[in-house]
């Protein structure tokens, strides 16, 4: 072993280095973890000033030891250029390390540790903890709403055959690709839409009516966002074309409409659609208010998406519409094929952020009286039986819409990589 300069870690005492310094960072996590949960310092014979700060010196000690430049070792170097480039870095990174612990160790204490998951009533929540026996309980209507129990097999039933017929497209051959548009856009959301009348709904076939007031839940929200982001994007394609146009009647019909439904707000217009709408339709004619909802949600978002899509558009340089039209192509031909494939290529990071921003929003919906999963949990929280349980019910809801949007998002993200293009 070469002589060890503490003061100045080198590459030739690597080994050395990285244990010693892996102790100490340990050490210094190690002491401030039995503070936090046991009230006690390694260092308890010290002044109780000096004690308080040993986590933080040990770990800078320890980020100290394994600053190491050009290691060899991928991971210690990438750490290091990170966050241990000195020792102001440093000592910031152990700060957060410590901030992070300290607000993880009290929250799985509520969430896991002193939580109650055995039981069917109040009575077995005991302890400090989150009472998990709360979710259980009204798991189903949380799910589901008020619909029928014994009826709730077809809302699955439903779900896995949609969800089938969109998986469908993965194994389309590949002389049918080009129709793989045409059978999202126009073939999937109508018999998507079949299937939720006659199945969900009911009334034929032998099966029980179940009015749309009666869904609820978590099903309740899919339907809402399914059919609202597949009719927002080709709404909002069509007038972000139109925008663009060279007629003055289409161009500021579609700048009328767009700038109108951005200007007001989402549960303005759900209350529009559930209570003024029907005011101004003919005498005997009635529209479900689940449709009122799901176009009125549509119709606001396509606003938006149309925005995007023209950020898209006027990305591209003039000589994309210039070289298409040396070859003769007409203006369905020209954006069909040329201009809409690249501008949206472009846009998938603001797209998918408005799709985002539907889902989030459709617990909007409760103002009209439809209660879909947020709903539900304020609707539970105020049965007598179960006061005091609110916190479950939104760390639950919030929970799933982070899976939904999460997943989303990587799914955006696997687009972009997709159809990537080097310029």
């Amino acid at each position: 072993m070469n002589n060890i300069n503490l003061m100045k870690p080198n590459k030739e005492n690597l080994n050395f280095f990285l244990i010693i310094g892996s102790l100490f960072f340990g050490l210094g996590i190690f002491d401030f973890c039995l503070n936090i949960f046991f009230g006690k310092n390694i260092t308890f014979f010290l002044p109780g000033f000096i004690s308080f700060f040993t986590p933080l010196i040990f770990g800078m000690i320890g980020l100290h030891f394994i600053r190491i430049e050009f290691s060899g070792i991928k991971q210690l170097d990438e750490l290091n250029k990170n966050i241990n480039t000195s020792n102001f870095n440093a000592a910031l990174s152990i700060c957060i390390i410590i901030l992070i612990i300290f607000g993880v160790a009290p929250l799985l204490n509520w969430f896991i540790f002193e939580a109650n998951f055995v039981g069917d009533s109040k009575e077995a929540c005991t302890g400090d903890g989150a009472c998990w026996i709360y979710i259980k309980v009204w798991f189903n209507r949380f799910m589901y709403g008020m619909y029928p129990n014994a009826e709730q097999w077809r809302v699955n039933a439903t779900f896995i055959a949609v969800l089938v017929l969109g998986g469908l497209g993965y194994f389309f051959p590949l002389k049918f690709k080009k129709y793989l548009t045409f059978y999202y856009v126009i073939f999937l959301p109508i018999i998507s839409f079949l299937l939720i009348y006659y199945l969900i709904s009911g009334g034929e076939f032998g099966l029980e009516w179940v009015e749309t007031g009666a869904w609820g839940g978590l099903s309740l929200t899919f339907i809402v966002s399914f059919f609202s982001l597949i009719f927002c994007f080709p709404i909002g394609m069509i007038l972000a074309l139109g925008r663009r146009s060279d007629l003055g009647i289409i161009k500021y019909s579609s700048l009328s409409f767009i700038e109108f439904w951005r200007g007001v707000p989402l549960i303005t217009v759900l209350f529009m659609s559930a209570v003024m709408f029907p005011m101004f339709l003919p005498d005997g004619t009635y529209v479900d208010k689940l449709i009122r909802v799901i176009v009125a949600i549509t119709l606001f978002e396509a606003a938006y998406t149309a925005e995007v899509i023209r950020g898209g558009l006027q990305a591209l340089p003039r000589g994309q519409y210039d070289a298409a039209k040396s070859l003769g192509m007409g203006y369905w031909k020209l954006h069909l094929l040329v201009i809409l494939p690249q501008a949206l290529k472009l846009v998938i990071p603001g797209i998918a952020n408005t799709f985002l921003a539907l889902v989030k929003d459709t617990p909007l919906i409760f103002v009209v009286g439809l209660l879909e999963l947020v709903g539900m949990l304020n609707l539970a929280k105020t049965n007598p039986k179960w006061l005091g349980f609110s916190m479950e019910g939104y760390v639950f809801a919030g929970i799933i819409f982070w899976i939904i949007c999460y997943s989303m998002s990587k799914y955006s993200q696997k687009l972009e990589l997709k159809f990537k293009t080097d310029r």
